[in-house]
């Protein structure tokens, strides 16, 4: 920028020298003119910004967040968590990445069941209480190559069972008495995961079945602002049509996260200070199922299938389509001009809703 400046200047002087017979008026106001250029030459070249350097760290392919180097390549696990009212409070849910609330029956009030995505389990405490697993789950935690933790399921699931990719823990986890009955007190704590891996003989590490980064992130320094697009709105409130937990998500502008309540109040963490459960994307997912038997038993459809939903971050909302192929494969999301959705740095929030309650979605 001086060698500019100076060059500039140098120019001027000469022409001011040339021109020395001039009036002075005129002098002065070729002189002004020419100094107009240099400011102009400066506003050229705006400064840019540099990311500020983190050894030893990689950014998650998860969250975007700086996470130690250490867990690039250990592929992540997907625990199934109970949601019925018995079963809170939860513990160590604020230590996911993802979490999905899937419809798990179409009884009982329709009740929903966390899958939680946890890539650095080697930190976990205490989590859960952990339940059974449904097909749905064995088409969404192979995108990530992720070891589905629960304690087993209905016979609907053992065809997913077979397939190659599907690595799984059932049951056998700690017991802890916490004053409830056997189903509510199963929970995966300190060290389980890596000795039950081993002792299964699967991977801590990425297989060949991992088809690569889930999402594309904003930088940090430049968010996703969903208010540029033109079919915007304001977002703020998140009420779902899940009748028996009545699942809310309300925006918080200080930290840019919505908040997660259920059965009318705040979903608390007891592994980690009481903190409550908040996510920086949400996703709603439009989805058809298919109910198996009258026990309520059913999967959403989601293989080789397509459909509708909403985008939300920073108070905004985008309507988006989404598809998916393979079990394996990443479901994809797009705007409104076919381009993948990009995510802000942090955790994510995702809710499948039937078709038969999408009507009743509310969005404030």
């Amino acid at each position: 920028m001086k060698k500019k400046l100076f060059a500039v200047l140098l120019s001027t002087m000469l022409v001011f020298g040339m021109f020395s017979g001039c009036g002075e008026e005129e002098a002065v106001s070729d002189e002004n003119n020419e100094l107009e250029s240099i400011e102009l030459v400066e506003s050229e070249e705006p400064e840019s910004v540099v990311e500020e350097n983190h050894d030893g760290m990689y950014r998650s392919e998860l969250t975007n967040e700086w996470i130690d180097e250490s867990l690039e390549n250990q592929r992540p696990v997907a625990i199934l968590v109970d949601n019925e009212l018995t079963a809170l409070d939860h513990y160590g849910l604020t230590q996911a990445d993802i979490i999905y609330e899937i419809m798990n029956s179409t009884a009982n009030g329709e009740i929903t069941r966390f899958m939680c995505i946890v890539k650095d389990w080697e930190n976990i405490t205490q989590f859960g209480s952990i339940r059974s697993a449904r097909p749905t789950h064995f088409m969404l935690a192979p995108e990530y190559d992720a070891v589905i933790i629960h304690d087993g399921g209905p016979f609907y699931i053992d065809a997913f069972l077979k397939n190659p990719w599907v690595n799984n823990l059932s049951g056998g986890f700690a017991r802890i008495d916490n004053g409830k009955s056997r189903e509510f007190t199963e929970y995966v704590t300190t060290g389980e995961i890596a000795d039950r891996l081993e002792r299964a003989n699967y991977s801590s590490e990425y297989t060949d079945y991992y088809e690569g980064p889930h999402w594309t992130f904003a930088s940090e320094n430049d968010p996703m602002d969903l208010g540029t697009f033109s079919d915007s709105e304001d977002c703020t409130y998140v009420d779902l049509p899940f009748p028996h937990n009545r699942s809310e998500l309300e925006y918080d502008e200080e930290s840019n996260t919505y908040l997660y309540y259920e059965y009318g109040k705040a979903h608390i963490d007891l592994a980690n200070d009481n903190k409550q459960l908040a996510f920086t994307n949400l996703i709603i997912q439009k989805a058809t199922l298919n109910q198996f038997d009258e026990n309520g038993y059913m999967q959403f459809n989601l293989i080789n299938e397509s459909g509708e939903g909403y985008y939300i971050t920073g108070g905004k909302a985008i309507p988006i389509t989404w598809e998916k192929g393979t079990d394996t494969e990443p479901t994809k999301y797009y705007d409104e001009d076919g381009n993948e959705i990009v995510l802000n740095t942090g955790k994510t929030y995702i809710a499948f809703v039937s078709t038969e309650r999408w009507s009743e979605l509310v969005l404030k």
